[in-house]
């Protein structure tokens, strides 16, 4: 577990409906239609000082928020998914159970923490690898949650080692993209300079980077099928890590809202390989 500090500047406090309001307003988050709600999923019922901030609301993460004496845990990755059992039993129950014996609010965020423009986790891992985002993965989309950008032409082995240095763990890199001479039986790479983008769990938009003509594209996550369709498609893929390329943008948003009110803001980082 790691942990990034956000300093303590002032005896300050603020509503969990009010840091609320304020992060709707920031992140736009009523323009989405979501897998979960955003916002306030927990009321911890007491005002808030000091917020521990995460990808994913763990039974972990509540421990060490309430190691920390936290009175709210801003994450990514929150509860009420579509699809799941609507009773609050089990590990949800047992989760929400101890938020509530210790008072502590969760606030959640997910694709428009994806989406933000300037501290969403397609715009922060972007930066982080160098790459300036020029348009959207899917151009009817108002808030677009899978990004275009470019960079210098480089190799895969070259891209390979930035996501490395940025992430602290080695992509799973499918090649996709040769040419092939006409008078050898040798391949060559091409260079990647145009590269798809989208956090997470988005292996499957790897058709809609190729359609619009990336020479790569970047997710979290890989199914067996992603590798058939970046060789059949011509597309180099990087499988970063779900959890590792959506680290960036709750702790930006916790940087944001202790500029903001002079709250405590820690991330921690529950480490999860996936």
């Amino acid at each position: 577990m790691t942990a990034h500090d956000t300093p303590l500047s002032a005896d300050m406090t603020i509503t969990a409906q009010a840091l609320t309001e304020f992060c709707d307003d920031y992140l736009s988050a009523s323009a989405f239609k979501d897998y979960a709600p955003n916002g306030l999923q927990v009321d911890g019922g007491r005002p808030i000082r000091r917020i521990v901030t995460g990808v994913t609301a763990c039974e972990a993460l509540i421990d060490a928020a309430i190691a920390e004496d936290a009175d709210a845990i801003m994450v990514h990755h929150g509860y009420f998914w579509k699809g799941e059992p609507m009773t609050i039993t089990g590990m949800k129950g047992q989760r929400i159970r101890k938020l509530m014996q210790h008072g502590i609010s969760l606030i959640g965020y997910h694709l428009p923490l994806d989406a933000h423009p300037k501290i969403g986790n397609n715009a922060k891992l972007a930066e982080m690898l160098g790459l300036t985002i020029t348009e959207a993965l899917y151009p009817h989309e108002s808030h677009p949650v899978g990004n275009i950008a470019t960079c210098p032409p480089q190799s895969a082995e070259s891209l390979t080692q930035t996501i490395t240095q940025a992430l602290g763990r080695i992509p799973l890199h499918i090649s996709g993209h040769y040419q092939y001479l006409a008078d050898a039986d040798t391949a060559v790479p091409k260079l990647l300079k145009r590269i798809g983008i989208c956090t997470g769990g988005a292996q499957d938009m790897i058709e809609q980077a190729a359609a619009m003509g990336c020479d790569a594209y970047i997710s979290g996550e890989i199914s067996e099928r992603t590798t058939h369709s970046a060789r059949e498609l011509g597309i180099d893929y990087f499988a970063c890590g779900h959890h590792a390329t959506e680290r960036a943008g709750i702790q930006a948003l916790g940087d944001i809202i202790a500029q903001q009110f002079g709250l405590s803001v820690r991330f921690i980082d529950i480490d999860n390989p996936a």
